[in-house]
């Protein structure tokens, strides 16, 4: 019983869904909006992730390889969430092939409501149902997970280029940094 809840509380801690101290009334981590980028020597191995999106396809991470990716841990009742989702939209459509997007749903109850709420704000781009928090646990020791919503933008070889703590605030400003990393010399 003891590991059970041992479990049960590294995967709420993961995915940002706790009661702890510093959490609001949504039952979420707030971040701090802070965007830290990483060197490109500083950054570690590649994060290696799969899960199915909510359309049932198999995603994994090592398909993207080659492109840099947005990841963004997300779910329709997180209110930061519903907020900045129509800036990512507007960054996915703006930056078109510089960067391939990624949604990591991590709470919905299920993948028809995560589904109804990516297209209620016009989001096209893929999403993983991940409330078990297998794909979020990959980011573990590379990049802070604990804010709903965080977004990761991972270089071309996969690694953890820029970290969002919380909500994106300026759309310009993530816009910028996702370019930034595109104009990154192709092998690091």
């Amino acid at each position: 019983m003891r590991l059970l809840s041992l479990i049960v509380g590294c995967v709420l801690l993961a995915t940002g869904c706790t009661s702890l101290q510093g959490t609001n009334d949504n039952g979420f981590i707030a971040g701090d909006q802070s965007i830290r980028i990483i060197d490109p020597a500083d950054r570690s191995d590649p994060v290696d992730f799969e899960g199915t999106s909510l359309t049932g396809e198999k995603i994994r991470s090592a398909d993207y390889r080659g492109t840099v990716l947005v990841v963004n841990k997300w779910w329709s009742g997180c209110t930061p969430c519903i907020k900045e989702m129509p800036m990512l939209v507007t960054a996915s459509k703006e930056l078109g092939d510089r960067a391939a997007f990624l949604g990591i749903n991590i709470r919905d109850a299920s993948a028809d409501q995560g589904l109804a709420f990516m297209s209620s704000v016009g989001a096209d781009y893929p999403s993983i149902w991940d409330v078990k928090g297998r794909a979020v646990l990959a980011f573990a020791g590379k990049a802070p997970m604990a804010a709903v919503p965080t977004t990761v933008v991972l270089d071309r070889q996969g690694r953890v280029a820029a970290v969002v703590a919380g909500a994106i605030t300026g759309e310009r400003t993530f816009i910028d940094v996702v370019e930034q990393i595109a104009e990154e010399p192709a092998d690091g």
